[in-house]
């Protein structure tokens, strides 16, 4: 286990353990798959993807995954031997150990085995230069309502020829992604928001800015991206679809390179009153 400031790496020898079938085996969230060289089985995390839970020890903070092995739902017996390894990175509490562990969790890598080691950066900017970001130190982030919002999301991949695409973005008044009080800015691809527009970046870059809101009887705003990378060269990526307004348009996955969808929150936006 290699536990550094923004993540934890775990390797297993396969000669320690023959037989270890990389395909049936996975990490909490199941959508972060597992990667192999030819000597090791390997899978990267942040302290807030793939399932990763924090617990408090004291004067400590311990985050602990596990890697397990599966069965197909089709599957009457198997051949293959069953693992349940535990593991966990313990840090003291006065360590800062990544910014993905404050509140507006910025920091996300997964791993998937087509894909390698990939991540993101959800950050909040001063200016529409998108150059200056908003320190760890000023959350939560406090705005006005109707100020314009800058906001970015920075990928960064293993493989050279990658873009970023974001499906859908939403706020909720809490970091409840699954909250039934949310409203959309990005769904589809599409824009929903009026305010909402998308500045030009590089391919692994998707800037945006949005004049912000609040929901009735809540002070705060939390916003959450569903965002994927594929392969730049394919033509049939959903990245290459963009909006899609009709769900029914979309491609079949498998038909290009690309990652699962994952998603990053940012927040909390906390309003003040106007002077």
């Amino acid at each position: 286990i290699q536990c550094l400031p923004n993540r934890i790496t775990v390797t297993l020898e396969k000669a320690s353990m023959p037989g270890l079938d990389m395909n049936y085996l996975k990490l909490r969230d199941p959508t972060c798959s597992l990667t192999s060289n030819l000597t090791h089985i390997i899978g990267v995390m942040s302290f807030t993807t793939c399932g990763t839970k924090v617990q408090e020890d004291g004067d400590y903070l311990v985050f602990t995954n596990a890697i397990t092995s599966f069965q197909l739902p089709n599957e009457v017996i198997v051949r293959r031997r069953s693992v349940n390894i535990d593991f966990s990175c313990r840090f003291p509490k006065l360590l800062s150990v990544s910014s993905s562990f404050n509140v507006h969790d910025s920091d996300y890598v997964f791993t998937q085995s087509n894909f390698g080691t990939f991540g993101y950066r959800f950050d909040i900017y001063d200016d529409g230069n998108f150059s200056s970001k908003v320190q760890s130190s000023a959350y939560p982030v406090s705005v006005k309502l109707l100020q314009t919002l800058y906001m970015g999301i920075q990928a960064q991949s293993e493989l050279p020829n990658v873009q970023i695409f974001v499906e859908s973005c939403k706020g909720t008044p809490d970091d409840n992604s699954d909250n039934p009080i949310y409203y959309d800015l990005i769904k589809d691809g599409c824009a929903k928001d009026e305010t909402l527009r998308v500045h030009p970046s590089k391919q692994t870059t998707f800037n945006f800015e949005v004049q912000s809101f609040k929901f009735s009887d809540y002070d705060q705003v939390y916003i959450t991206c569903y965002l994927m990378l594929c392969d730049s060269d394919s033509l049939f990526s959903r990245c290459a679809q963009g909006c899609v307004k009709s769900p029914a348009r979309r491609r079949r996955r498998g038909l290009s390179l690309e990652t699962e969808r994952h998603s990053v929150i940012q927040g909390p936006l906390r309003f003040t009153q106007e002077e």
